[in-house]
């Protein structure tokens, strides 16, 4: 269908409205002219927009890497110093690979989980950002991040380099993301384990820790991947 808006720039997320306030609470992501792009990015010319819910490969993808962010959020807020690896959404869920001097067990996890849930409770909006390569460097340098900044290094020349942040976290990311840390408010999320992974897969590389979740838009959702996986 075709959508006409008087105003100059609008975002997916407006589009979801007008088309019904229904697709707008289910929306998680958007495709504007082949490009994947946050529900809050600015469209400033006409477009052809689809709007993605969980229900859509790209929706769940966009749902798990943007838990994926929390997660790393609130690792470095109980555990200072912690440095960060990466963090891809995955088949049935998301990881992130961490280098901390503390080793991580099930009561870490949970304390971990109850933190993800403060961050989703203060419903902190997804920014997007592009640096040079130069800025991004001194800036994950900065932070003392040196797997950022190999990952920065080993980008094509010609590449975009983005950040998103949420809150007083920014992390290097393509993404996109959610609008707001608050769409995962339904506590459909769960940390299930840990465990040691090679950086960047190479066993001559250092051993980091990885931390594996799941994540679904409603708690009813979990528990019932949950029964299944029990069953199974």
């Amino acid at each position: 269908s075709v959508r006409t808006f008087e105003q100059d720039v609008v975002t997916p997320l407006e589009v979801a409205k007008n088309i019904s306030d229904g697709l707008a609470k289910k929306a998680i992501v958007a495709k504007v002219n082949d490009e994947m792009a946050g529900l809050n990015q600015p469209i400033t010319a006409d477009a052809a927009v689809s709007i993605y819910t969980f229900d859509d490969a790209e929706g769940k993808e966009t749902f798990r890497h943007s838990t994926s962010h929390i997660l790393a959020q609130a690792v470095q807020k109980l555990f200072p110093g912690t440095k960060l690896g990466i963090g891809p959404a995955i088949k049935d869920g998301f990881y992130y690979d961490f280098d901390s001097e503390h080793k991580f067990t099930p009561a870490d996890l949970e304390a971990i989980e109850a933190e993800m849930m403060k961050i989703v409770q203060a419903d902190e909006t997804y920014t997007r950002q592009e640096l040079s390569r130069a800025d991004a460097i001194a800036m994950f340098t900065e932070k003392g991040e040196p797997y950022k900044v190999e990952l920065i290094n080993d980008l094509p020349e010609d590449a975009v380099i983005s950040f998103y942040t949420q809150g007083d976290f920014t992390d290097l990311c393509a993404g996109p993301h959610l609008d707001h840390t608050g769409r995962l408010r339904h506590n459909g999320f769960k940390l299930t384990k840990s465990c040691g992974a090679y950086w960047r897969g190479d066993s001559n590389r250092k051993m980091l820790q990885r931390i594996y979740g799941i994540g679904f838009p409603s708690k009813d959702e979990l528990d019932e991947y949950l029964k299944k996986q029990e069953e199974a």
